[in-house]
């Protein structure tokens, strides 16, 4: 089964791409490199999740926001590459926008690492680091970056 035809069974579509409000680009090859730019939870009006996990939001919520950030990570390779059945996730860095004594950080951010392993298979198998953060731009749950391996 294609990483295409998973997402349908999932019920799942891809968020359109978004164009950087800063001096980056969302995606970055280097040899067979590909590696993206943070996203966070993006919503469809382009605002984002947002607030103090642990405080106003609870892990259950962050790690539907993880999820919706696996999309858009998803979205973004798709957008490089062309195709999902060409790309191996390597390496994901997940930042929790955390209450200054919340510690459950992994839990949050699997729901990324959940989604990317139930589209890809074990091409979605990755190494990860899940970290709080004291605040996040514009005030979003979470924060997910990635690097990519793109298949021959």
């Amino acid at each position: 089964m294609t990483a295409e035809q998973k997402l349908a069974e999932l019920g799942l579509t891809l968020p359109d791409t978004y164009t950087p409000v800063a001096t980056y680009v969302p995606a970055k090859r280097v040899g067979d490199l590909l590696f993206l730019s943070g996203q966070g939870p993006r919503l469809a009006d382009g605002s984002h999740h947002v607030g103090k996990v642990g405080a106003e939001v609870s892990v259950e919520e962050a790690n539907g926001h993880a999820r919706l950030v696996g999309l858009g990570l998803l979205a973004a390779m798709k957008a490089a590459v062309g195709d999902l059945d060409k790309v191996e996730i390597v390496k994901l860095l997940g930042m929790v926008n955390a209450a200054p004594d919340f510690t459950q950080h992994p839990q949050v951010i699997n729901g990324c690492s959940d989604l990317l392993v139930a589209v890809l298979g074990e091409r979605g198998r990755h190494a990860r680091s899940a970290v709080g953060m004291g605040s996040l731009p514009n005030g979003m749950t979470v924060e997910i970056e990635a690097i990519v391996r793109i298949l021959p």
